[in-house]
Parts: C-alpha cells; structure tokens; sequence
C-alpha cells in the first residue's frame, strides 16, 4: 500500500453486519464504529448513501485499526479480503466508491471489478512511529471462543515495543487484567491518569519526609497505572489529544520533583552520601538535559533517539528515566542505604547524558552518507 496517498474527502464509514460478541467492554459492532470514527471518517451509517466513497469495516472479525488507517489512505477501489475455511474469499473491509460499497455490503464474497483485493496473508509488519514497534496486524474472527485469544494479541498491539524494562517485561500481564477490569467496568483511561496524578502528588511529600517505603509503594503503583491508561485508551478506542498530553504531562514534570524529595528525605533522616549536592544536580540537571537531548534528535531526524539503531532501542530499556530510577531506588532502600542510591542514580543519570551526546554525534556524522531511518522502518 501506499502510505502517502491520501483520498481528498473523508469517507462514509459503514459497519458490515453486528457482532453482540464483545471484546474490551463493547461489542463487535460498537468496536467497529470506534475503529471507522478514529479512522477520519465523517460518520459511521447503516447504509451508503449519496455519491461519496465508503470505509466499510467488518463487525464480526477483529481488524487491526492500523489496516483500516492504511486502506484510508489509498484512493478508493481496495479492500482487504481472507479466505475462509470452504476456500472463497471474503471482504473484512475496504475503501471503495458509493456504487462498489453497495455492491460489497450486499454480498461480501464478491468483489466488484476493478477492485484490487488485499489478502490479509499477504499482509506483512506495519511500522508504527508512534508506539515504537513493528507491528503484525491483527485479523481474526471474533466469536465467543476466540475472544480471550482477541484480547491477548489486540493488548500486545496497544503496547510499546521501545520501553523501559519494568514496562516491558514486568508490566504486561498485570496490566492487561487491569485493562480488562476497568474496561468491563467503563472506567475512563482520564479517570485512570488522575488516579496516577494523586499518586504523583503523594510520592515526593512521602520522600521528604523519609518515608521511603511507603513513597516507593506509591511511585510503582502511579508507573502501573500509568501503564494501564495508555493501553485501556487504545484497545478501547477512546484516547485523545487530551488524554495524550495529560498523561504526558504527568511524566514528563514529576520525575524531578521525586528525585528532588528523595534527597530532602535522606537530610531529614541524618542519611549521608558522597557529594549530595552534586547529586542532587546531576540527578535532576541530568534528567532535564537527557529530554532536550530526545527532544532535539527528534528535530532534527524526526524521530525518538531510542528507535535509530538496535542498540538505541536496547539501551531505552534502562536509561535514567523514571522507571530504571526507581528500581536503583528501590535496591537502595531494600538494602537500608537509601542515600548511596540518589549516589547511583547520579552515576548512571552522567553516563546516560552521555550515550545520548554520543547518539547525537553519530546521527550527525551519519547523516552526511545517507538519511537516517529507524533500523525497525528499513
């Protein structure tokens, strides 16, 4: 497919069919409503109508959203098709005109011609900037017997693929029950954000006042939910651009301010460590200059500075950001030297600014050969 052509006009979007099966807290039909709406188009009816070009969306089959965005993307006359089990071929959805949507809404084994049909076991990996992953679409039957097989692999596909290591390998199964649990429940993927912001007020007044237990208890639950509410806004489809910076805004402002009351805490207790000063400015200058640095490699290659090269990727998973900050906080205190860990977290925050000024210095000096392209997009 190509990615760049774009159709003038939004499409009418229609959901073929209904499915009561549901997937996420909502059946198969309300799914495909939300996939078509977050797709771009002007409305979801039960019919075509007027002349305009059409998304149609199966509602009994889970489609990977990431497929719909890419049949909106192509001019009108595609669809993508499986072979069922007797050996026809099958439409799941496509982009078509008013005339040849008709056509397919009256009888889904039949493409018109002049359509060009996409199987999905043609489809290969999509490359998703925005979670930082290759990504296999998801095609497969939604019945009452395959939902608990749906919600496994449409979860993975809400899921980072460049993380921290707690996130991506501590967090999963946890966070999928509790996906699953607020979905069930219609709970909010805002609700769960400011659940994790009352956390985030919490962690640094428990910090200052030494309390480290009980603010490390506080810090994990606050990544967990912050874990949670990315993933329930996308398999549920209800993320937004409020949503987003909310939850964005959150981690990007609170990591100081912990770092900050961990070291308030350690004074207040008589804690001593080499050069807590200095710490405390490596520390906290460190993380700042660590996200100029991400914010700058974005600019000028217009990418995340973790998703450049393999090991870029790998070294994301503990870089001193929030999450592998913790976890040498956490050491610390289960060892009762809580200041020799603000000590080591200084250590690694210094040799992460500097990996990062390495990265930088490399893609500069790369891009003079050829452009740079993320090693998961080549």
């Amino acid at each position: 497919m190509n990615l760049h052509a774009s159709s003038p006009a939004a499409p009418l979007g229609i959901v073929m069919g209904a499915c009561p099966v549901r997937l996420w807290g909502m059946s198969g039909t309300e799914r495909a409503r939300r996939i078509l709406l977050k797709t771009g188009v002007s409305e979801v009816a039960d019919a075509v109508r007027g002349d305009a070009p059409c998304l149609l969306l199966r509602a009994d089959w889970v489609v990977d959203p990431a497929l719909l965005g890419l049949l909106r993307a192509e001019p009108p006359g595609v669809a993508l098709t499986v072979r069922r089990a007797d050996g026809c071929e099958t439409v799941l959805a496509a982009h078509l005109s008013a005339a040849d949507a008709a056509a397919v809404c009256a009888d889904v084994s039949t493409l018109p011609p002049g359509v060009r049909a996409i199987t999905c076991a043609a489809a290969a990996p999509i490359y998703l900037p925005a979670l930082r992953k290759r990504l296999v679409p998801v095609v497969m039957p939604l019945t009452a017997e395959t939902v608990s097989a749906a919600e496994k692999v449409t979860f993975g596909g809400a899921y980072k693929g460049v993380t921290d290591i707690v996130t991506k390998y501590l967090w999963p199964w946890p966070a999928r029950q509790a996906t699953r649990w607020c979905a069930e429940r219609g709970i909010t993927p805002n609700a769960v954000t400011l659940a994790g912001l009352l956390l985030t007020v919490c962690v640094p007044f428990l910090f200052a006042h030494g309390w480290f237990a009980a603010g490390l208890a506080a810090a994990w639950l606050m990544t967990f939910l912050d874990t949670v509410d990315g993933k329930l806004a996308r398999c549920t489809l209800t993320y937004t651009p409020f949503g987003n910076v909310f939850d964005h805004a959150i981690d990007l402002i609170s990591p100081p301010f912990w770092w900050w009351a961990w070291h308030v805490g350690c004074r207040a207790a008589g804690i001593a460590y080499p050069l807590p000063e200095a710490a405390l400015a490596a520390v906290v200058g460190g993380y700042v200059v660590l996200r100029l640095q991400e914010g700058a490699f974005k600019r000028l290659f217009g990418m995340h500075i973790h998703v450049w090269r393999r090991f870029d990727s790998l070294f994301r998973l503990v870089v001193a950001r929030r999450n592998p900050i913790l976890l040498i906080l956490s050491v610390s205190a289960i060892l009762g030297a809580p200041g020799w860990g603000m000590a080591a977290t200084a250590a690694w925050t210094v040799i992460s600014v500097a990996v990062h000024a390495t990265q930088m210095s490399q893609a500069l000096i790369a891009r003079r050969v050829r452009p740079i392209v993320s090693w998961m997009a080549e």
